[in-house]
């Protein structure tokens, strides 16, 4: 099974909604629950973000093994984000 990184920031709103996502879909599926899912804090984890690099610019950005699979952009609202979180955990469990 496949990891998610989760590059996120302190104070996001849209992180704070995936944060949620990942909660309620490993509520719908527990499978998820199996999906480590690492949540890289960018502005602490500098050495932690180098596989990421110059690959995105918003935040959250989720990868499923170095495959960006999803990046916020403002004015996203909480279905885009969850249905992102959603096609992350899929690829994830392939």
């Amino acid at each position: 099974m496949k990891s998610i990184a989760m590059i996120v920031m302190p104070g996001c709103p849209y992180c704070a909604k995936a944060r949620q996502a990942v909660g309620e879909l490993r509520e719908e599926k527990p499978v998820y629950f199996d999906v480590p899912v690492d949540e890289i804090d960018e502005t602490s984890e500098a050495e932690k973000l180098k596989p990421y690099q110059g690959q995105y610019y918003y935040v959250p950005t989720l990868f499923v093994d170095g495959k960006k699979i999803y990046e916020a952009q403002p004015g996203h609202d909480y279905e885009v984000i969850k249905a992102a979180v959603a096609e992350a955990f899929a690829e994830a469990v392939k």
